[in-house]
């Protein structure tokens, strides 16, 4: 009785089996067009930067700081003066206003994701929302492998 029953469970399996798999037909091919051939270059291969540990060396410019409709819109230009590459660097602007003491009144922080190379500058775009009495800002940098050792420059050199 026991062989009867596993006999006709699997003629049952290997039928449903043979149906799916002949039921995969090829997809219908588009008619050939005579089109120019889209080869792109060969994707580099991906190379590991070593990062930093301790305190970076940082150079800032700061390019332009002006009120874009509702915001603040502040651009920064950094170089990485360190001799290896700056992991998950990250800069936050704080805004104060013109009470004593100061009080932190608005800000954004801006991550740079990518592997910060030693002697390249980078671009960093900050918008803060507008709020009245604006007075000054202040920056702070960090990154994961430790502090950021920061100068406040006119020009690279």
């Amino acid at each position: 009785m026991k062989r009867i029953a596993l006999a006709s469970s699997v003629t049952l399996l290997l039928t449903l089996a043979a149906t799916t798999v002949f039921a995969q037909g090829k997809a219908a091919q588009a008619p050939a067009t005579k089109a120019a051939p889209t080869t792109g270059a060969p994707a580099a291969p991906v190379k590991f930067v070593k990062t930093l540990k301790g305190t970076a060396d940082i150079r800032f410019i700061q390019v332009s700081s002006k009120k874009v409709g509702a915001d603040i819109v502040t651009v920064l230009k950094i170089k990485n003066l360190s001799p290896l590459a700056v992991s998950l660097l990250k800069v936050d602007e704080y805004w104060y206003d013109k009470s004593t003491p100061p009080k932190v009144v608005t800000g954004d922080s801006q991550p740079w994701r990518k592997p910060f190379l030693p002697g390249e500058i980078i671009e960093v775009t900050m918008r803060s929302p507008f709020k009245p009495n604006l007075f000054m800002s202040q920056y702070q940098f960090s990154h994961a492998g430790g502090k950021v050792d920061v100068k406040r420059v006119t020009k690279f050199e």
